[in-house]
Parts: C-alpha cells; structure tokens; sequence
C-alpha cells in the first residue's frame, strides 16, 4: 500500500498544481488511473498574506501547523507544502510537527544537482527572495545562487500576488519574468529556480531562456515517490 500524502496548502493555484501532479504522474508508478490517497487543508490565503505583511514568522508556522495536525488526524503519513515563501517558517515548524515534511527548497536543489547544474537563478515572491531559503538551501548542495534586483523583486511579487494567485495568466508578465529570466542567465546562470508555485504555470522549458527548476512538479514527483517507493517494491517482489 502507498503511503497517504498530507498538503499543506496556501495558495489555491500553487496547491492545485501539486495536487494534479500527484494524481496525474500517480499512474506511472501504480497503474492506470491510480493514486496514492492524498489529502488537502488550505486556510484561508489571507491569513498567510498578514503574517507575512508583517514579518510574523510564528504566525506562518501557526498556520502550517494547524494544518499539520488536521492532516495527521486525517491520516496521512507525511506532510509537503507548495508554497515556497511560507518555508521561511519551516525551523520553526518541523520541531513541533505531528508528521515528518519534504521540504521543497532541499528538494529542488537535490534535483539541480541531479541535472549537473551549478550557479542557479531564482524567481518568486519578494517575501521569498529576501529570505535565506533558497541561499541555505542551494549552498549546502555547493552551489551558486543569483538573485533578481531589488526592483525585479518588487515586479515579479506584484505579478505573483496581484495575478498569478488569482489565475490572471497574461503576456506582458509572461514577458517579463522571461526577460528577468534573461538577465539572470547574462549573469552566468545555467539554470533557473521557479520559486513561486504559480509560475510553472507561465513560464517553463519551452519558452524560458534558461532550464527551469519547476518547484511545484518537484515537489509533487518527490512526494509521489516516497509515496509509492514501498508498493513498488513490494509490487517486484511478487
């Protein structure tokens, strides 16, 4: 049996993503139509939004262990998040959490290595691209982080919250963060981090200047396979 999946939601297309993923790719591993079982919390997004407004870090773990322990009382077996800025609060979370987590920074620099990449751009929410989560993150695996300006911080977050968040999908930011995209790879990238769990939903490899690191599917893949890991090998030994 697959083990049972918990998200941790925060933004309704981030989560949405991870869990199509999930249920999509689950075939692969465990035969047409088939899952594993895959449960969802998401308070509400604004909650979130004023804790970080705020810079209130105890407030975000708050959240992300209310929904920590809905889930384990659900029955699930472990925890991941689709959202990358509320990470921020993840020391403080994982001490007091009900259930072990894959953590999507770590997750997606394991695969940056996997891929042979070694100075990585990241994009996402100004909240995200002032914290230290994809610098730590990136520099445990031994490799080179490149941050947007300040300025492209302002414009990529307000694209983010303003459109990406709601399903607002149009060209002139799609243009943008490629151009941001571009300015990163001048600046000898070889790769780009899509540190936003909404931005995989207008930029990826066919229209990015540089291979991207899309978080979200990461994420859902690394859950799917230490989900399914033990009926797989159970499955070949029968």
């Amino acid at each position: 049996m697959s083990l049972h999946i918990g998200i941790v939601g925060c933004s309704a297309e981030g989560a949405a993503l991870c869990y199509r993923t999930i249920c999509e790719e689950g075939a692969q591993a465990l035969g047409p139509y088939a899952h594993p079982e895959v449960s969802m919390h998401t308070p509400s997004l604004a909650g979130y939004v004023n804790c970080l407004e705020r810079g209130d870090l105890d407030g975000v773990a708050s959240l992300m262990l209310s929904s920590a322990e809905k889930l384990a009382a659900a029955g699930a077996d472990f925890l991941v998040c689709p959202d990358n800025t509320i990470h921020q609060a993840f020391a403080l979370v994982q001490p007091r959490s009900p259930l072990p987590w894959l953590h999507i920074a770590e997750v997606t620099a394991e695969a940056a290595v996997v891929h042979g990449f070694r100075k990585v751009g990241v994009t996402g929410t100004r909240w995200l691209l002032d914290s230290a989560v994809y610098p730590d993150a990136l520099s445990a695996k031994g490799l080179d982080c490149v941050l947007p300006s300040h300025a492209e911080r302002v414009q990529i977050g307000r694209i983010i919250m303003d459109e990406l968040v709601h399903g607002i999908f149009k060209a002139d930011s799609v243009a943008y963060f490629q151009s941001v995209i571009a300015g990163l790879k001048e600046q000898g990238c070889d790769s780009v981090i899509l540190g936003c769990t909404e931005i995989p939903l207008i930029i990826n490899d066919r229209n990015s200047p540089l291979p991207t690191l899309d978080t979200t599917r990461l994420l859902a893949r690394a859950a799917l396979h230490k989900a399914t890991a033990a009926q797989v090998i159970s499955n070949s030994k029968q």
